[in-house]
């Protein structure tokens, strides 16, 4: 304990401030400066050193003690604080709060941003065309709220509803950072996984009373009705949660939150979190694929691909306003001109939605007011095209857009045409804006010019020809006389110095210019400063307008991609109906029709899906022949639809879907303890449990991932369940393996067999990835075990016992062949659905035949004793 007090008594004042203010923020890596660096000590120069790459050393801290340092030039605050905020890490900014030149003592400091991965404001962290949400998650026992803010546009919205549907608008929005109750760390991990970058909070900000208080304080109302959130009572707490989190962050500049939306759950079409990922909406699973949205985002502007995300994570329900967007699409094909015009206007709007957002938050540059002033510009002609496009969808944009006239005009009068990226540089006032401003600019550039003018006055005045003005740092400006003509010198000159062979004065007009010429930059910068502040306090009025018109621009946007992506990729629009017929003529798969080599064209397919006679579709065909790539096109073409994309097919009837559940393909999620089996059973039960009349299920290889007699019974199971269940009879398709399933199309009326068919010829196989009526016998998997270059003693030991499976005669299983050393080889497994046997179908038909309600008890044993003979049983 002594030691203890020992060090704390040697501690530097500076060390001292630090450890107060670290102390306040030690979970995050506190950015302290000093002078002209940014330092960091101790654990966090460690931190620091190896992210940034910079030089770790050491300083002393009073007698025989030392600190670990790192540190980097302020002017690079720019560089590095992206980098260590990309690491994951948090980073308090601490900054000088006086000028060290006015303080006889050590400089006062404090933080001024605490920088997360959820609230960051830099270009150089942002990503431009993603959002960049903070979430907030509120759990109660049977479900949870949620809350997104994107702090860098000023995006609010809240939910609320089950745990299921709160982690499917975590995965669709990918928030940078969630908040969570600190003591529910473990509730939180249980149902939406540790993928996300999260921070705890306590409990008390988790309150209902404390979350409402703060929303109406921030919004300035006495009611939520007007949001239309006020019954969301867990959505309200995690959105308060959000706006506690900016307090603590140091994120008080926050007028540009001007709203909080409501994410309606009935308004949108349910995508979980395995669909997202099957689907390979965002992202691919595989290394070098393409996402849907790489394919269909063909946006001009960052906030309109951001916008275009969201209507791919929340497809609509609504026949209405899917229409209206279709017609709005199918408007630009007939008028191509207007097309293009809309986006030579849209370009150089850039990203309106930020830079408007950096104006509430104090941060705007010189050129990026200049980059508002080209963004208005662009609306009028915009407004005016969408107001005379003959469409109502456009027209309702149009009418909505401002152009903000007056601070557009105020901009362009003010601000240089080509100011500098940061006001400190100078030049970013225009002329004649301020006579004051005119004025010292000319004592500052032209001075020169003011002194040759002073000198040749005084001359003539005076009739000193050898007079001149000269300057040294101490005196300043001065007055040289010869000694030859210092008897020529006005009374009111002051001597100054005298000289072997002049003598220097100094006049009053002299040194009244003089402190202007010296004073005149710092001044040029001061009323720099004041008045391109005011002009951002003129234009913090216009935010919301502005805000209305990022948002307007970005739908704009999404529109004209959609007609873009259509024209390149020749889709087709798409008539979506309130019913549930699902109706694709020569439907193509839009991401991997784009990859196929030059010169190969893209197999398209009809698929037909209805609740009366073809709800069920049981899919079969050999592995490569096109099953899941068929699966994926159909869920990603009544996708495209409902966000009012024109799909890619010859034509389509879509009957509007509530929900699309995928399960696709086989992956271990080894790191936490799941199997493949474990996660297909896991997505299975997600589907069974949330279906609905008018849900989309797309089943891929079910049961695949346990033994043969386990995966049928549980395929064969679920197709049942889903066939039978008089609640919602859901439109699926169901791609196997499991030729045995071609069954169930006997006894179950809506269930229908399909195959991916190839063509065989000289025993090699052709995928043809045609889908055809009827089951198919044989899966061809030996036949690509050789096409991917297998042994051929592998292949060729396949095919026999193949033969031998295939054979009337079962008695006595399958032969082994033994190895080099005299061992057995392991035996197989066998399906006991085999009913291609000629054998098993004549004791299947047997059976069947027989009235077993008639049946004496002599009766049947004769009946067994005959079915006995047939399998050669004695």
């Amino acid at each position: 304990m002594a030691k203890k007090e020992g060090n704390k008594k040697v501690e530097t004042p500076l060390m001292k401030q630090y450890y107060a203010i670290k102390q306040k923020h030690p979970d995050a890596i506190l950015l302290f400066r000093v002078g002209d660096f940014y330092e960091t000590f101790s654990d966090d120069a460690v931190k620091a050193a190896e992210i940034l790459g910079i030089t770790l050393t050491r300083r002393a801290n009073g007698a025989a003690s030392y600190v670990e340092l790192a540190g980097f030039p302020h002017h690079a605050l720019d560089t590095y604080l992206p980098k260590l905020v990309r690491a994951g890490q948090r980073v308090a900014v601490c900054d000088q709060l006086e000028d060290p030149k006015l303080t006889k003592t050590i400089v006062k400091r404090g933080v001024t941003e605490l920088v997360t991965p959820g609230v960051a404001m830099s270009d150089n962290v942002l990503e431009h065309r993603e959002n960049n949400f903070l979430a907030s998650v509120h759990m109660d026992k049977n479900g949870a709220g949620v809350a997104f803010l994107d702090i860098s546009t000023g995006e609010f919205m809240a939910a609320e509803g089950r745990f299921e549907y709160i982690d499917k608008l975590l995965n669709g929005f990918k928030p940078k950072e969630v908040l969570f109750e600190k003591s529910k760390r473990s509730q939180f991990i249980e149902h939406f996984g540790d993928k996300f970058y999260s921070y705890g909070l306590e409990d008390w900000v988790f309150t209902d009373e404390s979350a409402r208080n703060r929303l109406l304080k921030h919004f300035e109302t006495k009611s939520l009705k007007g949001y239309g959130v006020h019954n969301l009572k867990y959505g309200i707490v995690a959105a308060g949660a959000v706006m506690h989190y900016l307090d603590l962050t140091q994120h008080h500049k926050v007028q540009h939150i001007n709203g909080l939306s409501r994410i309606e759950e009935d308004k949108y079409v349910w995508l979980d979190k395995f669909t997202i990922r099957n689907l390979e909406l965002f992202g691919t699973v595989n290394e070098g694929g393409n996402s849907l949205v790489s394919v269909i985002d063909k946006t001009v502007s960052p906030m309109g691909s951001r916008m275009l995300k969201r209507w791919v994570a929340l497809p609509l329900k609504e026949v209405k306003l899917i229409e209206d967007r279709l017609e709005a699409v199918e408007c630009f094909f007939k008028q191509p001109d207007l097309k293009e015009d809309l986006e030579d206007y849209l370009r150089p709007v850039g990203d309106l939605e930020r830079l408007v957002s950096k104006v509430a938050v104090g941060r705007v540059s010189p050129r990026e007011v200049v980059q508002i002033k080209m963004a208005l510009r662009a609306v009028e002609p915009i407004k005016k095209g969408c107001e005379e496009s003959g469409n109502s969808t456009l027209k309702g944009i149009g009418e909505q857009l401002n152009p903000c006239s007056s601070i557009r005009q105020r901009i362009e009068n003010e601000i240089a045409t080509d100011p500098p990226a940061q006001i400190n540089k100078g030049s970013v006032i225009g002329q004649g804006v301020s006579s004051e401003l005119d004025e010292l600019r000319k004592i500052a550039f032209s001075g020169k010019d003011y002194l040759d003018s002073m000198v040749q006055r005084e001359i003539k005045q005076t009739g000193i020809p050898s007079l001149k003005i000269s300057f040294n740092n101490v005196f300043g400006y001065y007055l040289e006389v010869r000694n030859a003509h210092k008897d020529k010198v006005p009374q009111d000159w002051i001597r100054k110095q005298t000289l072997v062979n002049a003598e220097r004065y100094i006049t009053e007009e002299l040194k009244e210019y003089e402190s202007k010429i010296l004073g005149a930059e710092e001044k040029i910068l001061t009323l720099e400063t004041q008045l391109f502040n005011d002009l951002v306090m003129s234009l913090g009025e216009y935010l919301p307008a502005i805000q209305l018109n990022a948002n307007l621009l970005a739908k704009l946007d999404c529109l004209l991609s959609f007609a873009t992506v259509a024209a390149q990729n020749k889709y087709v629009r798409p008539i979506v109906e309130d019913n549930q017929v699902i109706d694709i003529k020569s439907g193509r798969h839009p991401v991997i029709e784009k990859q196929l080599p030059v010169g190969e064209e893209y197999i398209p397919n009809d698929v037909y899906l209805d609740n009366e006679k073809q709800q069920i579709i049981i899919i079969t065909g050999p592995n490569m022949a096109g099953k899941s790539a068929l699966l994926r096109q159909t869920a990603l073409i009544v996708l495209l639809a409902q966000i009012g994309s024109f799909v890619p097919a010859e034509s389509a009837r879509i009957g509007a879907v509530d929900k699309i559940f995928t399960r696709v393909g086989a992956s271990d999620n080894i790191s936490a303890g799941e199997s493949t089996f474990m996660v297909e059973m896991n997505e299975a039960s997600s589907i069974l449990n949330n279906i609905s009349a008018r849900s989309l299920i797309l089943f891929d290889e079910l049961g695949r991932g346990t033994s043969t007699y386990d995966g049928i019974s549980i395929a064969w199971s679920i197709v049942e369940y889903i066939h039978e269940n008089k609640r919602a009879k859901a439109k699926t398709l169901f791609a196997t393996h499991y030729h045995e399933l071609n069954e169930m199309e006997r006894t179950f009326d809506r269930c229908k067999n399909y195959n991916v068919s190839v063509k065989e010829v000289d025993n090699k196989v052709i995928f043809l990835r045609k889908l055809v009526r009827g089951g198919s016998e044989h899966s061809f998997g030996i036949h690509v075990a050789r096409m991917a270059g297998m042994p051929k003693s592998v292949v060729n030991r396949a095919n026999q016992i193949l033969a031998e499976l295939e054979g009337a005669n079962r008695k006595g299983g399958l032969s082994k062949p033994v190895n080099e050393m005299g061992q057995h080889r392991e035996g197989y497994q066998m399906s006991f659905f085999q009913l291609d046997d000629p054998v098993l179908k004549q004791i299947r038909d047997e059976i069947a035949n027989t009235d077993i309600n008639n049946l004496t008890p002599m009766e049947a044993l004769n009946k067994l004793n005959e079915i006995k003979k047939f399998a050669g049983i004695r």
